[in-house]
């Protein structure tokens, strides 16, 4: 049974019979045929008659053409980037007939209120942020189909999981700079606990350590230009020989270390090649405008959606994680030591 004797969830039936909700969601919609193995489906339902485990009937009345709605959950709406997601993601669900609620968890992190009486009984399923995940518990979005976004595929709670391949373009952001010469590196870090920067501190040490001589120091900020601002001034006048080229996890954190580096009467690229992440409009708003990497965030919307509209209909999502692009504008230079 599932903790607390809750009704048990198509997850509790699948970490039972070892397999994806995904899986589950084909063999007990009939639809496992050629897709799973025949011993797997019978694993499936034994797992289902011993849980007790009975389909979601959201994802059920969704065929009978119910509210026809889906819940996406974000971070609050700062950046242009999760409009961009919205966008995508509305874009396909008016294509099926569906409507999507938006739901900014505030201050981008920790518990929401429930913006319904009960989302089940309104919704029939939620796409979320991973940047918003502990929203979800308070609105008990994890208890309906659930596709995550920018998330831990191997830890997920939801059904599927759909990435920018963001590890790719921090790899593309330390090989640029790299081949221009820089070794000391100072990497200003969105300090959000959420996946998707977590995978960007790692990728960025990683391929760092791949070249000898090279150096990197850490300094934290929240995702504010204000913030960024401190932090950054902080770590760039700290003793010892300075950073030659700042890594930012996102294009404000950027923003923030221009002024920094202004500040200190450092000049971009000459003194300081900086990078962002993200290219929002901000990146060309910004003198010299800015190297970062471009996240398609309405296509990102869009195979969230599809997703998730491929979950509720006992489908396997596709996979891959989306491509993003390194746009090389005038921020970065090689060093002049």
């Amino acid at each position: 049974m599932a903790p607390g004797n809750a009704r048990p969830t198509s997850r509790d039936v699948a970490q039972a019979a070892g397999v994806s909700q995904a899986a589950v969601s084909l063999v007990l919609g009939d639809k496992w045929r050629g897709r799973v193995s025949a011993a797997t489906a019978e694993r499936v339902r034994q797992a289902a008659r011993e849980l007790g485990y009975r389909p979601n009937l959201a994802a059920r009345n969704l065929r009978l053409g119910r509210t026809r709605t889906v819940l996406l959950v974000v971070p609050a709406l700062t950046t242009e980037f999760f409009a961009g997601v919205y966008t995508g993601a509305a874009r396909v669900a008016a294509r099926h007939g569906f409507g999507v609620v938006l739901y900014p968890s505030p201050e981008g992190i920790g518990p929401a209120r429930d913006p319904f009486h009960s989302a089940q009984a309104a919704l029939d399923g939620v796409l979320a942020s991973s940047m918003a995940a502990d929203a979800l518990t308070a609105i008990h979005g994890d208890q309906l189909p659930l596709v995550m976004l920018d998330s831990d595929p191997h830890g997920s709670i939801g059904a599927a999981t759909v990435n920018l391949d963001i590890a790719d373009g921090v790899r593309q952001v330390a090989d640029h700079l790299l081949a221009l010469g820089h070794r000391r590196f100072l990497h200003l870090a969105a300090d959000v606990p959420s996946w998707t920067f977590r995978i960007r501190a790692r990728e960025l040490a990683a391929r760092l350590a791949e070249t000898p001589g090279t150096t990197l120091r850490t300094t934290r900020a929240p995702i504010s230009i204000e913030d960024a601002l401190t932090a950054a001034e902080t770590a760039l006048a700290a003793a010892g020989p300075r950073p030659t080229a700042l890594v930012c996890d996102d294009d404000k954190l950027a923003a923030g270390a221009y002024k920094a580096a202004r500040r200190l009467g450092l000049r971009v690229p000459e003194d300081l090649s900086v990078t962002g992440l993200d290219d929002l409009a901000l990146a060309t708003a910004l003198d010299p405008e800015l190297t970062t990497v471009r996240l398609d965030a309405e296509l990102f919307g869009e195979r969230g959606m599809q997703a998730l509209l491929a979950v509720l209909e006992g489908n396997m999502p596709e996979e891959g994680d989306i491509p993003v692009e390194l746009v090389v504008r005038g921020s970065t230079a090689p060093p002049n030591h």
